[in-house]
């Protein structure tokens, strides 16, 4: 669970929203499930070709683009004085009036649009397949397809060391950029004196902190439940659901410092503040930290070891997004598909591979953006709101806090207060005004200087239609289906199922009725599996 839940929301999403947002503000179902793997598998595949790359000697962005020689460019600005309609670079004897700025593409910026990416000019402008980013994301589809052929038993021996080895690299990181000069520039930026608290007023803000919470711990995604349904049956939840959150949020933080403290020295060596340092997205990850690590002794190893751990933590969340898509199915059609766990695997995971393909394209990383614009944040913030509803206002809390205790044991009345109060009251409402708030003040997307065209935006909008549409269509198909009056018929869609039960008879105690056949029990090692899974 901690595999699945720290992963590249902590070290790269949570930094680069946090620098978006001014620093210290930070800290203050299927069909989602493959397009956020689809998202998964293409930065995993973007962090592999630069662990390739950044093997080779020198590092390809080490040297200035369209000359021959090795020497470091100037990652910022060049900046000449008008002398007489001469470009002179003695700017300290300078009229201010005369100074004249060249913007100029940084060696890193420029080896991540026109040669990792090949980047075109828009969404508009597709392309050819960026071969090395195809053969990148199907390395990556492999590794997690090799991983959970055999089930989660052997994913769970994989998560062993893609959970833990990213801490070693982190605290790497850290002791080497606390240590470097300006590094306290970059940790005050963060959480400090140069926070902007002024973005607390902004909606964008709170819908990112909220989304950045669900992204990170992967809530709304369907992975908890695919997981949480291997547990025993009288595993302690709240003790795993604290070590799991602290952790996470911890993580967070400390790599946030990590990030930070770099950012700081790349901040003292351009003479500029922390905040126009880098551009906000993609270009922390694969612009700011490899132009910064370049700087550092032994730089290829710091790249390897970085780019190694963005593809650990990235594998970990792809290995649970898979692992939804494959025990929904199985569980729709266990005659059919749990005998073909193999077979099933490889299908999935050349279906997500080629619907990545357009992210692997020229165009690629406009859709990308597009696809963490609206799927993983406002289709998040929908389901986490239609679930919290469905169990607190439809299943009911009672209902839910029985089923709880079934499992974990009797708890006093004391002790669930403050859940209830956050199930039935603050979560929805905050969750309801977040989302207002930030439907009110929407803005459009970009990718730097560059505007998606409208049918892009409007694209956008389709994929969170299609991916919500299907929660009023079963609602209606299942009304329709049911008999008697309309009231009548609502009741009956707001009651459990025959089969909502424990999967074993001897966990069902007398709350629900023992004897009663839960389809596919009888599949062959379902049982030595699953065998206690819970409700």
């Amino acid at each position: 669970m901690i595999g699945y839940a720290v992963g590249l929301g902590n070290v790269w999403r949570f930094p680069y929203l946090t620098y978006k947002n001014g620093g210290g503000v930070g800290i203050g179902m299927v069909l989602v499930t493959l397009l956020i793997s689809i998202y998964y598998n293409v930065i995993i595949g973007y962090s592999l070709y630069y662990m390739f790359a950044s093997m080779q000697s020198p590092l390809p962005w080490t040297s200035c683009p369209n000359t021959t020689t090795t020497t470091t460019c100037s990652d910022k600005p060049f900046v000449f004085c008008n002398v007489s309609g001469v470009l002179t670079q003695s700017v300290q004897t300078c009229n201010p009036s005369n100074i004249i700025k060249m913007d100029v593409q940084s060696p890193s910026e420029y080896y991540w649009d026109h040669v990792a990416l090949e980047r075109s000019g828009g969404l508009d402008q597709t392309g050819p397949v960026v071969w090395h980013l195809a053969l990148c994301l199907l390395l990556s589809t492999v590794l997690a397809g090799a991983t959970l052929i055999k089930g989660i038993k052997s994913s769970g021996k994989v998560v062993y060391f893609t959970a833990t080895f990213p801490y070693v690299v982190i605290f790497i990181l850290l002791i080497r950029g606390v240590t470097l000069e300006g590094a306290r520039d970059g940790i005050e930026f963060y959480i400090g004196t140069q926070s902007n608290l002024t973005k607390l007023a902004e909606a964008q803000v709170w819908k990112d902190a909220a989304t950045q919470i669900f992204f990170s711990l992967s809530i709304g995604l369907g992975g908890l439940m695919a997981l949480s349904s291997y547990n025993n049956f009288h595993n302690n939840v709240f003790t795993d659901t604290i070590i799991v959150s602290v952790t996470n949020a911890a993580t967070s933080i400390f790599a946030g410092f990590a990030i930070f403290s770099i950012m700081g020295h790349m901040a003292h060596i351009y003479k500029l503040p922390v905040a126009e340092v880098v551009k906000e997205g993609f270009g922390l990850a694969f612009i700011a930290y490899p132009g910064a690590l370049t700087k550092l002794p032994v730089s290829p190893l710091w790249s390897v070891l970085f780019f190694f751990m963005i593809l650990t933590i990235g594998l970990d969340s792809l290995f649970a997004e898979i692992e939804v898509v494959l025990t929904s199915l199985q569980d729709a059609f266990p005659r059919v598909l749990k005998p073909r766990r193999a077979l099933l695997t490889i299908a999935t995971c050349t279906f997500i591979y080629i619907l990545g393909l357009p992210c692997v394209t020229r165009a690629g990383i406009y859709w990308v953006t597009l696809i963490d614009s609206f799927i993983a944040s406002w289709v998040v913030l929908f389901l986490v709101l239609l679930e919290v509803v469905g169990v607190s206002y439809i299943y009911g809390l009672d209902r839910f806090i029985d089923d709880i205790e079934m499992m974990i044991g009797e708890h006093s009345p004391r002790f669930w207060l403050w859940w209830r109060l956050c199930w039935f009251l603050f979560t929805p409402c905050i969750l309801l005004v977040i989302l207002a708030w930030s439907l009110s003040t929407f803005t459009a997307p970009t990718y730097g200087d560059i505007h998606f065209p409208s049918w892009g935006l409007s694209l956008g909008w389709c994929m969170l239609f299609f991916v919500l549409i299907w929660l009023p269509i079963a609602a209606i198909y299942h009304l329709k289906q049911s008999k008697g009056s309309l009231i009548n018929r609502v009741r009956s869609m707001s009651a459990p199922s025959k089969d909502w039960h424990p999967f074993l008879d001897m966990h069902r105690g007398e709350r629900y009725p023992k004897n009663e056949r839960v389809q596919g029990v009888d599949i062959p090692n379902e049982v030595d599996e699953r065998s206690s899974q819970c409700l």
